[in-house]
């Protein structure tokens, strides 16, 4: 019973050292260099009654200011990502994968409200066109460029330049390629003999 006690008493002791040592031995975290400290001068300002519920005020925007910004062209909010085109241009079909004012982009079929009034009217192979229902096309939307295809010549190989690739963990080794014997000649016949 005495050296139970003894041992609890010495770990006891041991983990309280390691515990000290370590809470002594190491330093907080600094910011680096280039940081600067924020104060509450430079904290983020905006109109808390928005929110709280509050409607928003008319002719003012998010920052406060009068409303003297013109509201951004029709195209700029639509970003085309993807089309599923028809084979045919005669084909009235096909899908649109459009994000409206950076927000997720959600897929739209020919024919498919986007956003208000504008209707998803077209998709052709590159692009999409969008419009008012039964009017003409107001905005033109391109899928952008692909980039170039990496292209490359692999160097000629060499004989005995590239060891061969390592086993995988787990794997057994690959056994040496060993030379199958030539055949033997047929019983009935010997070698011609040079004498």
């Amino acid at each position: 019973m005495t050296r139970l006690f003894a041992f609890v008493t010495w770990g006891a002791v041991g983990a309280s050292a390691v515990f000290w040592a370590l809470r002594l031995g190491v330093e907080a975290p600094r910011a680096p260099s280039f940081t600067t400290p924020v104060g509450p001068a430079a904290a983020m300002r905006g109109d808390w009654s928005r929110v709280l519920g509050a409607p928003p005020q008319a002719g003012a925007t998010e920052d406060g200011d009068a409303d003297g910004a013109v509201e951004p062209a029709a195209a700029s909010r639509f970003r085309l990502l993807g089309v599923v085109a028809p084979k045919t241009p005669s084909d009235r079909g096909g899908v649109a994968l459009i994000a409206v004012d950076d927000k997720p982009a959600r897929a739209f079929r020919v024919g498919a409200v986007v956003d208000g009034q504008t209707v998803l009217l077209a998709v052709h192979r590159r692009g999409a066109s969008l419009g008012p229902r039964d009017g003409t096309a107001t905005v033109e939307l391109e899928l952008p460029a692909l980039p170039p295809p990496a292209t490359g010549a692999l160097p000629p190989a060499r004989a005995g330049a590239m060891p061969p690739p390592a086993p995988m963990p787990g794997m057994l080794p690959r056994a040496p390629a060993v030379a199958a014997p030539a055949p033997a000649p047929p019983a009935g016949d010997e070698p011609p003999s040079n004498d």
